[in-house]
């Protein structure tokens, strides 16, 4: 499973609105760095993002471990609402 694919998978399961969760890789300025847009309803924001950013925070501490697994690359997660 790449980095899109196992960040998508913890976002569905966390959001109440399935269908407008997207997740796209982007390209970044470093080689050495992947860039990951996570776009959710804007009811489900604060579900995503948790108190304080811990849910957020978790996601992203996930998904840099998946990274240094694989390609040992830096992993930069944003998260905006449609």
């Amino acid at each position: 499973m790449n980095l899109v694919e196992l960040t998508k998978e913890i976002v569905m399961a966390l959001a109440k609105d399935k269908e407008s969760v997207s997740v796209k890789e982007f390209e970044s300025d470093d080689d050495n760095t992947i860039l990951i847009e996570v776009m959710v309803a804007e009811e489900d924001i604060g579900r995503i993002i948790g108190k304080e950013g811990k849910i957020s925070n978790a996601i992203r501490t996930l998904v840099q471990a998946s990274s240094y697994l694989k390609d040992n690359k830096r992993v930069k997660i944003n998260i905006d609402k449609y």
